[in-house]
């Protein structure tokens, strides 16, 4: 979900998803993520029941607070309240698939005595996922039973595993029996497979670019840089920290397979159409990952 920016073109997730419940069967559709604090939780509840139906129990969801001040700014939310707002809509989303009558004292969303008249379809709740940045964040998720999703490099994503799986661990010996040490720890990575290397390095080299400068654009505009959110100037520097993976699919599924050994992942999150891909080139990427590196 990002908001002022040509970073992607599509703000409402839930609209997204919802026209592609009627196009698929399978697949399972999540946004990664939701960024609460911009959204009515209530209404936001009410959202996300409709999607579970509408995809016949295909739906999960991930929740953030939002990475870009600016964004946030965008919708009226300052940014040294997101945090707050974060917390007491995550707390709304719990009440919300718990009881009959929904009852929240708060200090931006206060909700009396309110009829919960929706339900998903997947009980108590579709799966969730909250996105990571660091070894630090993963405790409160783990905690809560989450599925998290991280990026950056390969180093750094070994780290989150280790303490989440260790968060989780302890929680449950603790009687959390909402802790899963077993959960989802995915990762999330920009993949092209061509038919040979070169011609993969290519396209990567050739599309990134155009995501880099909407990645950073509006940080730019404002003149400063993100403290955490920091990528590769060329797709050459992104396959050096492994968030970049590109080459035949033998390439690609060794690379994958050593950062899943070596993190201890288990869910591959891949960005297969990204900066000015060519659509052709990214459908053969996915036709590609799907027959011969899956």
């Amino acid at each position: 979900e990002h908001h002022a920016t040509p970073l992607n073109q599509a703000p409402s997730q839930s609209v997204f998803l919802a026209a592609l419940t009627q196009r698929t069967q399978r697949l399972r559709l999540c946004p990664l993520v939701y960024l609460l604090p911009v959204h009515h939780p209530m209404r936001l509840a009410e959202e996300i029941c409709m999607l579970d139906h509408l995809s016949n129990g295909r739906f999960e969801f991930g929740v953030g607070r939002g990475a870009s001040p600016y964004e946030l700014q965008s919708l009226g939310m300052p940014p040294d309240r997101a945090q707050a707002a974060y917390v007491e809509a995550y707390d709304i989303l719990q009440k919300y698939f718990a009881p009959d009558l929904l009852d929240h004292e708060g200090e931006f969303w206060p909700i009396r005595d309110t009829p919960v008249t929706m339900k998903p379809l997947q009980r108590p709740h579709p799966p969730m996922w909250y996105a990571a940045a660091t070894a630090d964040s993963v405790a409160w998720p783990a905690r809560q039973g989450m599925n998290i999703l991280c990026g950056g490099p390969v180093a750094q994503v070994g780290a989150l595993s280790e303490r989440y799986r260790a968060e989780a661990t302890q929680a449950r010996e603790e009687g959390n029996t909402k802790a899963r040490p077993d959960a989802l720890i995915g990762v999330s990575r920009f993949v092209v497979v061509a038919d040979t290397d070169a011609q993969a390095l290519a396209l990567a080299e050739q599309a990134w670019p155009r995501f880099y400068d909407n990645f950073y654009k509006l940080w730019r505009k404002h003149g400063t840089e993100p403290a955490r959110l920091k990528l590769a100037t060329d797709f050459a520097g992104m396959l050096a920290t492994g968030q970049g993976v590109a080459g035949s699919p033998q390439t690609v599924a060794d690379a994958l397979g050593r950062q899943a050994r070596d993190g201890r992942l288990n869910y591959l999150v891949g960005q297969f159409m990204f900066g000015d891909l060519p659509h052709e080139a990214a459908l053969h990427s996915v036709g590609l990952f799907a027959s011969d590196v899956m």
